[in-house]
């Protein structure tokens, strides 16, 4: 009988799954920019924060509120 070696095979853990085990077991943050449960302060922390760390990321449309 041979044996798939550890990782393989198997169901995948969905995404949010995934996120959600890394910031409770490591501590580690993994969020959208645009993520939907976020208000728009927070969108813009999380926006900042990528920039300060990271670099300028994508670019965002401007939306204009006539």
């Amino acid at each position: 009988m041979r044996w798939a070696p550890r990782g393989y095979g198997g169901a995948r853990r969905p995404p949010e799954q995934v996120k959600r085990d890394g910031w409770r077991e490591q501590g580690v943050l993994v969020v959208e920019q645009d993520d939907e449960r976020l208000s728009w302060p927070e969108r813009e922390l999380i926006r900042q924060l990528g920039d300060k760390l990271y670099g300028a990321g994508r670019k965002r449309q401007e939306t204009r509120h006539d």
